[in-house]
């Protein structure tokens, strides 16, 4: 997988990200817990953030070794869940990891962006 490859899917990976933590900006755990809309918009945001990080352990595993600071297996798990669970999903999990969970994932996301053109 190309650097180019691997910048543009940490884009998404932030964007996708982003999203499911801009959507709950001012709203309540119960407000979330009580809007099946907004649980699964969440949901899927985080399914597609962690497809991405699914990926990129497939598809290179040396990258994923220089970058132990992202939780790369916890996200693997949350796509599977997410993915496989269907009406067994986690939503104090969902809500938790968009909420709380996020902005750790974006400032790493922002510290390794330009990694490639850096030369790091």
């Amino acid at each position: 997988m190309s650097p180019e490859r691997i910048a543009y899917l940490l884009d998404r990976m932030g964007q996708s990200a982003s999203d499911a933590h801009s959507m709950l900006k001012n709203v309540s755990k119960a407000d979330f817990l009580d809007n099946l809309v907004l649980q699964r918009a969440v949901g899927m945001s985080l399914l597609m953030a962690s497809e991405i990080a699914t990926q990129l352990l497939k598809a290179h595993p040396e990258f994923i070794d220089e970058h132990p600071e992202f939780p790369w297996s916890a996200m693997r798990g949350m796509r599977n869940r997410i993915a496989h669970g269907y009406f067994d999903i986690d939503l104090e999990k969902v809500w938790a990891t968009a909420k709380d969970d996020i902005p750790d994932l974006l400032a790493a996301l922002n510290s390794i962006r330009h990694w490639h053109r850096e030369g790091e």
